[in-house]
Formats: structure tokens, sequence, C-alpha cells
């Protein structure tokens, strides 16, 4: 399975399509809602959400979908990362509900090499993540730090903190 990209292997314009989705359940959302402190009752009660919203109901909490996408991207995007740069946009744009199965998308925008050392590169992409009837929830542009081949090659190759079996 490929975990992330070199510099080399980013093409601007490709567009990597994340797989499996996460079909967001109710535990899922009050669990982020609980590790992060937000309490807002428009996640956390029903009866509030159901009674004094547009909505009606429970509306999962937006930086839980952002996060879902980007864990779903590092296997295509950011596997190889020596650092995530900067979220340079976090736009929400439609609601995610309990029982709504997210899936992803990444497309290269652009891609230059590091000023500073030659042995890296910024890639400049953005995600999109979709409900399962393909309305677009959230979209996301930020700059990855990747490395080249040689900075891969002089550090271990492919897998370099994996440790070989012994016989």
């Amino acid at each position: 399975m490929q975990f992330g990209r070199t510099y080399e292997e980013f093409e601007v314009g490709a567009v990597y399509k994340h797989w499996p989705g996460k079909t967001v359940t109710e535990y899922d959302d009050h669990l982020f809602c609980l590790l992060t402190m937000n309490h807002h009752p428009l996640h956390l009660d029903t009866n509030y959400a159901g009674k004094t919203t547009d909505f009606g109901r429970n509306v999962v909490v937006g930086n839980y979908v952002y996060s879902l996408l980007l864990g779903m991207s590092v296997p295509d995007v950011s596997g190889k990362a020596i650092a995530n740069l900067e979220i340079e946009s976090l736009r929400h744009i439609a609601p995610t509900f309990h029982g709504d199965t997210i899936y992803g998308e990444t497309t290269v925008l652009d891609k230059w090499p590091s000023k500073s050392k030659d042995d890296r590169g910024i890639v400049y992409v953005e995600t999109k993540g979709y409900k399962q009837d393909g309305t677009v929830v959230c979209v996301f542009r930020r700059k990855v730090m990747v490395p080249t081949v040689t900075y891969t090659e002089e550090r271990g190759g492919e897998q370099p903190g994996r440790p070989t079996p012994l016989s």
C-alpha cells in the first residue's frame, strides 16, 4: 500500500480519491466534542438541536469532519510529509449529520522546490469532502512540505523506521 509520495511523484492536476469513506456515528461526534471540550448543545443535546435549530437534529462538529478528511488524505498526500506548513483556508459548506458517510478527494493545485533546502519541496493541495449523496460538506487548502527521492534514500528508504524480523 502506498503511504504518501515524494515530491517527484506529485503532478499538478492529479486527483486522489481517498478510500474508504467513514460513516459518522453519534458516538464519534460526541467523543470528538468531549475530547476537544466543545460543549455546544448543537452537537451534544438532541432536545436542544431538535427544538431550537433550523436543522431539527444534531449537527456533527465541523472540525471532526475536517479531521476525518485530513486523516483520509494521509496515504495519498502527507504520509511522507516532513511538515504540514499551512492550512490556507477551511470552509464548511453543508452540515453533516449522524449516519452520513464522508468521502474525500484531493487535487494537487501546485508544487515548487523548497527555497532553503534542495532535498524537499512544497505541494499545494485542495481537499474536498462530500456525503454519500454527493453534497460537498467541507473544502480546505493546505501546503505540505514533502521529501524528494534523495531525502528518502538518504534516510533509509521507503520505510526507514520499520524493523527487520529476526529469522
